[in-house]
């Protein structure tokens, strides 16, 4: 009866009808009647929702320590621009909750068939509810961020539950939610009909520092290629155990999926797609596929760094050549960045969806723009430098 309440208040109707009429004791048991009785009377209400219609939202690291983020350094101003702060985070979400935004997955919004075409998903919700995407990018606690008021990486506690480590001022490292994931699964706990069918975000995932807070790169392995910041950290670290961090991350990524996380790939090197000419674009998802991929899992989906794209707003074709090589790879479901509220393509071939950036950029200079999710007076943090600085 718990396991289909949980189905149902996350709008799994069919669900869990079909959990509690599967029991052997359900024609003699009117509790259960009842229960399918009401989740069918909801269903009936269900609408389904234009998928043209759905927004997606996306973060980067959240900033813990304002006071360290903000110190005035050569990052400061970038962390002003790109990032956002927990106390911001909470105040959105919080809002998107309360005007009944629902987190889905393009899996739902898209399905590739078993011959390999791709048709438009299913949404089917009660009135008042909004679904959308929710992503987060970088979510491998870079070395520059060492210092810097930020979590240091995803950890599975004592109880199963993903958390992040972070590092005080004195050296000391604390446990708890201290980032989007940690921060979501504690949401989604308190109010589960913010998630749908037990959907949560998608982390977009480089490696060239590792993934999720640890150096899985093979770089750090092999010791050879390394940037600065890299040896610094095994000169300081000399007990580093390469095969030990790998299982620590594949650990976490298992637990997360197992929550309803997703991960796509950002590319390895965070690479401006429109840029980079396709040969470096094969060699650095040949990395991705090598280094990445057996941590997280195979996945595909790509989201953009940069908010790059490798076609016009028009469309994907056959003749564009990164955009067949990263089909090939299996890549089905492309991201960019898009200011517009909406932007969603679903093709025979391929999804491609627009995410808008809820970050102190475009909270500062473009409020208007965010207002159909929260309004960003009630939100922003007064610990902000201002004005933040353009692009």
């Amino acid at each position: 009866m718990e396991q289909a309440a949980l189905m149902a208040v996350q709008y799994d109707y069919d669900g869990a009808i079909e959990l509690l009429k599967s029991q052997p004791d359900y024609e003699s048991n009117t509790d259960m009647q009842s229960a399918v009785s009401d989740y069918e009377n909801t269903k009936a209400t269900c609408t389904e929702y234009p998928l043209e219609q759905i927004t997606h939202v996306f973060f980067h690291t959240l900033i813990k320590n304002t006071a360290r983020a903000f110190d005035g350094d050569s990052d400061s101003n970038g962390y002003n621009q790109y990032m956002t702060t927990i106390d911001e985070f909470n105040k959105i979400i919080q809002s998107m909750y309360d005007k009944g935004y629902v987190m889905v997955s393009p899996h739902d919004m898209a399905v590739i068939n078993e011959d390999g075409t791709m048709s438009r998903g299913s949404i089917m919700l009660p009135p008042g509810k909004i679904p959308f995407v929710l992503s987060q990018d970088d979510v491998s606690y870079y070395h520059y961020m060492d210092g810097d008021g930020f979590a240091s990486k995803l950890v599975v506690d004592s109880n199963g539950e993903v958390k992040n480590e972070y590092i005080e001022d004195d050296g000391s490292v604390s446990t708890g939610d201290y980032d989007m994931v940690p921060l979501i699964d504690t949401f989604v706990k308190e109010y589960p009909d913010f998630s749908y069918h037990g959907r949560k975000g998608i982390l977009a995932m480089t490696g060239y520092d590792g993934v999720l807070g640890y150096r899985t790169d093979i770089a750090y392995k092999t010791g050879k290629k390394l940037q600065d910041d890299q040896k610094k950290f095994l000169e300081d670290h000399p007990d580093f155990n390469y095969k030990q961090e790998v299982k620590n991350a594949k650990k976490v990524a298992k637990a997360m999926k197992a929550e309803g996380w997703e991960f796509a790939s950002h590319t390895w090197g965070h690479k401006d797609v429109a840029a980079t000419s396709l040969d470096d674009l094969k060699r650095d998802d040949k990395k991705w596929k090598k280094y990445v991929a057996p941590i997280l899992g195979e996945t595909d989906m790509i989201i953009f760094a940069f908010g790059a794209d490798i076609g016009s707003w028009e469309g994907y074709s056959a003749d564009n050549e990164k955009y067949e090589f990263y089909k090939s790879q299996g890549y089905r479901y492309f991201c960019n960045v898009d200011s517009s509220q909406y932007f969603v393509q679903i093709t025979d071939d391929y999804f491609r969806q627009g995410r808008r950036n809820l970050d102190g950029y475009r909270m500062y200079y473009n409020p208007e723009m965010l207002s159909d999710l929260f309004d960003v007076s009630e939100v922003w943090d007064s610990s902000r430098p201002t004005p933040v600085p353009g692009m």
